[in-house]
């Protein structure tokens, strides 16, 4: 189970670092992107904000690579997979404003919240 473990949280952080440094690098490609995807609409997210998800993404990345051993290991980790978590939710409240389908941000949500069930202190 740990190794399964590791592999969800190295895939969702690797998801986490890919979007944020979308987010603050090529802002203007996603933003682009975004309108295409949803017929024009305007995206509503200035690069301030962006940028602030972005960072809060890349915390939330770092916090669930932590290595197992550190103390306390499963705070850290837990705390960060529910930061990822909680973002998710209002990724899932963002688009459907938007009209657009949550599915990207609910499966996120859900490996969050895998991670959270699977480190949780027994």
């Amino acid at each position: 189970m740990n190794e399964l473990l590791w592999i969800v949280q190295i895939l969702l952080a690797g998801t986490f670092f890919i979007t944020a440094g979308g987010k603050l690098f090529a802002y203007e490609k996603v933003v682009k992107v975004m309108e295409a995807h949803s017929k024009g609409r305007a995206v509503k997210m200035t690069r301030g904000q962006a940028a602030a998800v972005a960072i809060a993404e890349i915390i939330g990345a770092l916090g669930i690579l932590i290595p197992v051993e550190i103390y306390p290991p499963h705070r850290i980790i837990l705390a960060a997979a529910s930061w990822l978590a909680l973002l998710m939710v209002g990724a899932c409240i963002y688009h459907g404003v938007r009209r657009e389908s949550p599915t990207p941000s609910v499966v996120l949500f859900l490996l969050a919240l895998f991670i959270i069930v699977g480190r949780w202190p027994r």
